[in-house]
């Protein structure tokens, strides 16, 4: 991995983790879509995207947003969040897709239209 691909100029100004944030942005950056709407990383082979490795770098570019824990208190939710489903925690419940740059962090529509219907 080049120094440039961890020297990012489009890390948001609220990430309070610039490791996580780093480490989860080259994670998403490395399993992108193919044309077939498969994971183009070769540990992904034949998996359909959005893969296992692209979710938890999404969760981990949520987190390094997060606001620092301290002690055993749950990190402040997002406002536009929805409410914790059972068996998920917080951080997961509130993530999103990111946007950064021009990568895909998120959900494209075409993926979403493929998941709902």
């Amino acid at each position: 991995m080049s120094d440039a691909s961890t020297d990012r100029d489009d890390r948001p100004a609220e990430v309070t983790d610039p490791l996580l944030w780093r480490l989860a942005a080259a994670v998403a950056d490395t399993h992108q879509p193919d044309e077939h709407g498969a994971c183009d990383n070769g540990s992904c082979f034949g998996a359909a995207w959005p893969c296992a490795p692209w979710h938890s770098a999404q969760v981990g570019l949520r987190a390094a947003q997060a606001a620092p824990r301290t002690g055993t208190a749950e990190p402040a939710a997002h406002e536009d969040a929805p409410e914790t489903p059972a068996g998920r925690s917080a951080v997961a419940a509130a993530a999103r897709p990111v946007a950064v740059g021009g990568h895909v962090r998120g959900l494209t529509r075409r993926t979403r239209d493929a998941q709902s219907g």
